[in-house]
């Protein structure tokens, strides 16, 4: 029987094919709303005028509502020279597919967001409510948190420029506040020739922690800084450039150099949650008279156990003869510099996201914005805020991935 023989049909082709590349989609004009703030005694405005200008030339259209600069000293015919559409209707602003907000979304703003927006603003952990996350959820949002927000270096300029602004301003306050006229205990923070410098205790060796000890250095005080990252402190100290007394927060060495200081910082913080509150009531007590305690983690519920929050208003309280500043949102205090420093990061973002094509490929193709979203289309990415409020989290990655 004779053997047939391998058929072959000339259709088969085992030549490797080229890959098919996603193409680029063309830039896309944004049009982008620039409300006016009234909550968390927000000062601060996300693009500066000359930010505006840029995008405007790049044929984006910049909506603001009229004062929303003034609090930081930006008028509107420096807008309206720059390109921007000034708007007397606040509903008119939120109208805006893409909203720049300098202070978290909150109630009030629910019934002017618009269905399927993009917001790119903070959000506070501490003051998110259920129902505002709720509402924009059922508005399909989506959101993005300057506090994530994260450049190609994979740091967090926002947060690390807020910080540098809130550790720069510590020294000044303290310094107001040890003043005899503001119940103070007299003295010049630093000190002169021939009189012991002021101490300095610095628990946190972060940005805050750290650029508040260079300036305090740089006054001529002496500092000391705890910290329970040992890496931390060791990063601290060559960064300064020179050599710190610091310790891991062990509570007896804490409230034994809390007693001699006549100002105590507060920058301890977790990434999500609550800040670890390391001062007792009793260290407190047991600090002079006069002297004064900075907490700048009370937003995250403070380090000191003493710490309940201020306002710009009334920043200051007295107890066990110690005072307290205890103001959330430092940098809003020095609104144009911290103004100047948001809008050095919106304004290249914007740009971006414009040439992109849009929000969407731009997260389609950026990892690192990824950081930032929180919801996306409605669905909650965030899974410390979806385990706060016991609501549905959705990765991010899935979503992305599953795009038509």
């Amino acid at each position: 029987m004779a053997t047939s023989k391998p058929f072959i049909a000339t259709s088969f082709n085992y030549t490797p094919l080229e890959e098919t590349l996603a193409i680029k989609p063309k830039g896309v004009p944004l049009q982008i709303g620039i409300p006016k703030e009234f909550a968390f005694q927000e000062n601060r405005i996300g693009l500066t005028p000359e930010a505006v200008g840029v995008l405007v030339n790049n044929g984006h259209e910049v909506i603001v509502e009229h004062q929303a600069g003034v609090a930081s000293h930006y008028q509107d015919k420096e807008y309206s020279e720059a390109g921007a559409r000034i708007s007397y209707d606040k509903a008119a602003v939120y109208q805006a597919p893409l909203l720049v907000k300098s202070a978290p979304v909150v109630a009030e703003d629910i019934d002017l967001i618009q269905m399927n927006q993009t917001i790119i603003s903070p959000v506070h952990h501490s003051a998110l409510e259920t129902a505002v996350v709720e509402k924009l959820m059922d508005k399909r949002v989506t959101a993005l948190s300057f506090e994530n927000l994260k450049d190609d270096n994979g740091t967090y300029p926002i947060v690390r420029s807020m910080s540098q602004i809130a550790g720069g301003a510590l020294m000044l306050i303290a310094g107001q506040y040890l003043s005899s006229f503001n119940k103070g205990k007299g003295v010049l923070l630093g000190g002169i020739s021939g009189i012991p410098p002021t101490k300095v205790v610095v628990i946190g060796a972060g940005i805050v922690g750290e650029v508040a000890a260079r300036n305090a250095l740089a006054l001529g005080a002496s500092v000391k800084v705890f910290d329970n990252d040992v890496y931390r402190l060791t990063q601290l100290q060559n960064n300064l450039g020179q050599r710190v007394w610091t310790s891991v927060l062990e509570p007896r060495i804490l409230a034994k150099q809390l007693k001699t200081c006549e100002v105590a910082i507060g920058a301890l913080s977790n990434e999500y949650g609550r800040a670890p509150m390391v001062v007792t009531e009793a260290m407190v007590a047991n600090m002079r008279p006069g002297s004064i305690i900075l907490d700048v983690a009370i937003d995250r519920g403070g380090c000191f156990e003493t710490s309940r929050l201020t306002t710009h208003e009334n920043p200051v309280f007295v107890c066990h003869d110690v005072l307290h500043y205890c103001v959330p949102n430092i940098p809003s205090g020095f609104a144009r510099t911290a103004s100047q420093a948001i809008s050095n990061v919106m304004m290249p973002l914007l740009l971006r996201i414009g040439n992109e094509g849009g929000i969407d490929e731009m997260i389609w193709r950026n990892l690192n914005i990824r950081e930032g979203i929180y919801l996306f289309k409605g669905a909650l990415t965030n899974r410390y805020i979806s385990q706060k409020f016991n609501l549905k989290y959705t990765d991010l990655s899935l979503l992305i991935a599953s795009r038509g």
